[in-house]
């Protein structure tokens, strides 16, 4: 089953219960936009290389599309259909006035040279640039892209349309519009949302956690997660797992990564192996469709916290709700980097900027809140997290048409 189609099951599970009509499911099972443009970039040998993007608008009921771009060896159209998907969901679940959109180009950033990724970067947004804009689209940052290339397809934007206000692209260096804030909004909406299930779910105060993926929201989340004195024993990047049963030193991780190798020897174990650690809570912070029918019946944790997109399957979540484990969605979860790029975006058309303090007690209150609304309709209702949280989302956006 593809992604999309996953995507598309999760929507169909929440429709009963949502109470919205037949129109407006068919109308969010299906993306307003698709744009595929092949591009090509002169490479640091003088040869000219095509490459092959694709940028998806699902739905804008609620606002302008919104959602991040990644570059990546895997993207293709079905994956970036379902990301714009559940982005049109979170935005709904976050109550932020954004539709979902999303962005890729397929190609191995590691293997360019600064200069290529930077033509690479220009290039994409040259070939999509009549399709967004401050009213229209709003891109952000996603895997393998950051704040640097941000700021590139910013200036390339500004240079075409003559719109220097920052506000078409979040997730921009603190120097050139963005926010300081923006950088760990994702783990820290994510910690708040952990917050407030150990309340419901009695998750232990020395709960013992394992963090797969550790790029910045894997980073974040176990850093906060250690400074709160949890137990995080192991966490992992693409390659490899690092766990340590007395927990991990979170810093003493990145500087192992930033030499290349997040682990040595025994400390070592497989991405597999970590997902299926006797942990109390499991935090997928990596690639979507991590968890699958084929581990999930292996998996031991009892609470699941989304941090990447879509790393459950539905079959995989049919498994885990027998075994009785509590997933907390994705669109919930991870719904803190959307809301920090929707106060960026706010501060940009309105030439604001926030002090830190105002940002991180604006993000605090969505997400203690929307997950507040969230649980309260899974109890009332009887139904999953997801399936609640997709389910208010359908009644948000229906509205809006």
């Amino acid at each position: 089953m593809s992604t999309f189609e996953n995507a598309l099951k999760q929507l169909g599970k929440s429709f009963k219960v949502s109470g919205v009509t037949d129109e407006t499911k068919e109308r969010l099972s299906s993306p307003q936009r698709i744009l595929e443009v092949t591009f090509p970039v002169k490479m640091d040998d003088g040869k000219t290389k095509l490459f092959y993007g694709y940028r998806v608008q699902h739905n804008n009921a609620r606002g302008p599309f919104k959602g991040g771009i990644r570059f990546h060896p895997q993207v293709d159209l079905d994956e970036v259909k379902s990301l714009a998907f559940w982005m049109s969901i979170k935005c709904a679940v976050a109550n932020i006035p954004f539709g979902g959109g999303k962005g890729g180009v397929s190609v191995d950033p590691r293997k360019l040279s600064e200069k290529e990724l930077e033509g690479l970067s220009r290039a994409y947004i040259r070939y999509i640039a009549d399709a967004i804009g401050p009213e229209k689209d709003v891109p952000a940052p996603d895997v393998n892209t950051n704040a640097k290339i941000m700021d590139w397809m910013e200036d390339e934007y500004a240079k075409i349309t003559g719109d220097s206000s920052g506000a078409v692209i979040t997730g921009k260096s603190v120097e050139n519009g963005g926010h300081a804030g923006r950088e760990d909004a994702t783990a820290r909406g994510g910690f708040y949302v952990f917050q407030e299930a150990a309340k419901e779910l009695n998750i232990p105060k020395d709960a013992i956690i394992a963090v797969q993926g550790f790029g910045n929201a894997g980073y974040f989340m176990s850093k906060f997660l250690e400074d709160a004195r949890y137990n995080v024993v192991a966490v992992s990047d693409s390659k490899a797992a690092y766990y340590a049963q007395e927990g991990v030193k979170v810093e003493e991780v990145k500087k192992k990564k930033e030499t290349k190798f997040i682990c040595e020897g025994d400390e070592c174990i497989s991405n597999e192996e970590l997902l299926e650690l006797d942990v109390d809570v499991l935090i997928p912070a990596a690639l979507e469709n991590q968890i699958t029918e084929k581990n999930a019946s292996k998996i031991n944790a009892k609470v699941i916290l989304e941090l990447a997109n879509g790393p459950t399957t539905p079959q995989a979540e049919e498994i885990l709700e027998k075994k009785g484990v509590v997933v907390i969605p994705d669109v919930l979860a991870n719904a803190g980097g959307v809301t920090g790029s929707y106060f960026e975006w706010k501060q940009n058309r309105e030439k604001e900027t926030w002090g830190i303090e105002k940002y991180h007690s604006e993000l605090e209150k969505t997400m203690r809140k929307e997950f507040r609304t969230v649980f309260d309709f899974a109890k009332e209702k009887d139904v999953s997290m997801r399936t609640a949280a997709f389910a208010i989302a359908l009644q948000r956006i229906e509205k809006a048409f």
